[in-house]
């Protein structure tokens, strides 16, 4: 195998034969785009699993679009000690595999397998927010601008040198759902960019020090902390707004919420955190610490619709100095 330390020793022709390794509908544009450039002869996808309330199996959005685009596909269960994938993969005659969202660690006895290797497409500036979940905690950590990294892929959780990297800045209100439309467009411009280009890019390695890790979300995750600034409660409810979802909790009850902003300073002294401090339209006006204070236009309750936050909290008698439960981290 070549390695991305020797790109720029290539031979002159350009490649034309790529594999691509991706399942969710946020890799269809790179896949779409790679279709266009060059010769996709292997789509690599996860397995079929079972969905909805009939469990039916149902195929990944890449595998089910890689069968309407008449490309071989595969969809093997495991890749470590796969002899059989590995063969397919080589027999393919793919040049070089591209990844997005394929959703499994690489082995390197995989990563040897062809001549130019692996280029996975990373949705942050590596080496910060290395990991499962990069756009995500972008917008919970209130990160202004991101982009998109294509890496040389090593065994590592994105480790590998850096091939190619442009910074894209954030919506003020995007959600995760809108930013990563955005990024899936510049992660396809930039897969094709950087086959094409292989051969003159020089792999820079990613310094350890500066990186930062965006693990898988969990349902914690979506939890309001009334403990935090306004802004940060905010950006925290971007980030989760696709899964799992803004989530407070009254008298122990569970409810969604979503259109939260930062609402106008109160006036007068700070009020305790999670402190209903009033109404404005339909929407319902919280506390938050430091005397800021966050608007929320709905509310969900549990098995029920959404609803104006204002007309529900009237209906729970949620009055101006009511409160909100105060989230408390789990010990570990």
């Amino acid at each position: 195998m070549t390695s991305g330390s020797e790109a720029g020793a290539g031979p002159a022709a350009g490649i034309r034969r790529v594999a691509f390794f991706g399942s969710p509908a946020f890799a269809l544009p790179v896949l779409e785009a790679l279709h266009e450039a060059f010769e996709v002869v292997l789509v690599v996808s996860q397995p079929d699993k079972p969905v909805g309330r009939g469990l039916k199996l149902t195929p990944p959005p890449v595998a089910a679009h890689a069968a309407e685009l008449g490309l071989p596909l595969a969809q093997p269960q495991k890749l470590r000690g796969n002899a059989e994938f590995a063969a397919q993969l080589l027999a393919s005659g793919a040049e070089v595999a591209v990844t997005c969202a394929y959703g499994k660690l690489l082995p390197q006895s995989l990563l040897d397998t062809l001549p130019y290797g692996f280029l996975n497409t990373h949705t942050s500036l590596l080496p910060r927010y290395r990991g499962a979940a990069p756009i995500q905690w972008a917008l919970i950590c209130g990160e202004t601008v991101t982009g998109t990294t294509i890496m040389q892929t090593d065994a590592g959780m994105d480790t590998g040198p850096v091939l190619l990297q442009e910074p894209l800045p954030i919506g003020p209100e995007w959600t995760a759902l809108e930013l990563s439309e955005a990024l899936s467009q510049q992660a396809a411009r930039l897969a094709v960019q950087a086959v094409r280009e292989y051969h003159q890019l020089s792999p820079q390695p990613q310094d350890p020090a500066q990186a930062s890790h965006a693990p898988l979300l969990t349902k914690e995750d979506g939890f309001v902390r009334w403990q935090d600034p306004a802004q940060a409660i905010v950006d925290r409810s971007r980030g989760v707004a696709a899964w799992p979802q803004t989530t407070a909790f009254l008298g122990g009850k569970r409810v969604k919420l979503t259109g939260l902003s930062v609402a106008p300073k109160p006036a007068g002294e700070a009020t305790a955190p999670g402190t209903v401090l009033g109404t404005a339209d339909d929407a319902l006006i919280v506390a938050a610490r430091g005397g800021s204070a966050v608007q929320i236009q709905t509310v969900q309750p549990a098995s029920k619709k959404p609803q104006p936050a204002a007309a529900w909290a009237g209906a729970q008698g949620l009055l101006p100095g009511g409160r909100f439960d105060l989230w408390e981290p789990q010990p570990a």
